[in-house]
């Protein structure tokens, strides 16, 4: 099944690129004009991944993607006119999985997309495995892109799961930021290390809404590990 894009831009001709290439890569492209009417296609119609304009009249796309993830984990990634890190920084907090800058290539935005994509993608039905796998309190169920704490759920955007996934492979390791960025974002040298505190910080702010404010621990000059994840080890009762 070819994935649904919605494209949200002011501009036409950006609109018409986008299009354009999303399509050759053999995708399902669906465009919208504004936030609002952004805001309409995602409540209305199915939507595997957003590529959100920031700079819009009326709703910007800060905004539009605030608004979005008050309902839908769907995958969003920024268009902006601003090569500003301020900016990037704000934009990965409120939720997005990643960040191109105009003028952009359509061929590495589609290699963006397409690498959310793929860490969102379900496994295929011919797969058996459950591939469900868990720490303390925390199991993850990488098929049904499912994460829950002590049966609470913990909602994820797609890199911010993708992020969480790594380190709960590697229970007890501590891995460099350096790494954490490959993993998640493959070779895409652009990101810094700014970039992966901010999904580190909305991890742990939502699973510190649920109880647990030792999901990841920061290990001082080397790295990140996954924490405990049990509700003992904050001082509250098991």
């Amino acid at each position: 099944m070819k994935p649904d894009i919605l494209i949200v831009d002011d501009d036409p001709a950006i609109r018409s690129v986008v299009r354009v290439a999303l399509e050759k890569a053999g995708t399902t492209v669906a465009e919208a004009r504004d936030g609002r009417s952004a805001l309409q296609a995602v409540a209305e119609n199915h939507c595997d991944l957003v590529v959100l304009d920031v700079g819009m009249p009326d709703m910007d796309g800060f905004a539009c993607c605030r608004a979005i993830r008050a309902n839908s984990n769907v995958p969003v990634l920024f268009l902006t006119a601003q090569d500003d890190e301020i900016d990037r920084v704000l934009g990965f907090e409120l939720g997005a999985d990643d960040y191109v800058t105009k003028p952009f290539s359509p061929r590495e935005l589609v290699l963006r997309i397409k690498a959310i994509l793929a860490r969102v993608r379900p496994v295929q039905d011919h797969v058996v495995s459950t591939r469900v796998i868990s720490h303390g309190d925390l199991v993850v169920d990488l098929n049904r892109h499912a994460c829950t704490l002590r049966h609470q759920a913990l909602d994820l955007t797609a890199t911010e799961f993708s992020v969480l996934s790594i380190l709960l492979a590697r229970p007890g390791f501590v891995l460099d930021r350096n790494m954490l960025i490959r993993e998640t974002y493959g070779n895409n040298s652009s990101l810094s290390g700014r970039t992966l505190d901010s999904h580190v910080r909305n991890i742990r702010a939502k699973a510190a809404a649920l109880g647990y404010a030792d999901i990841i621990e920061t290990v001082r000059g080397v790295g990140l590990r996954l924490g405990p994840c049990t509700l003992g080890s904050n001082g509250q009762n098991t």
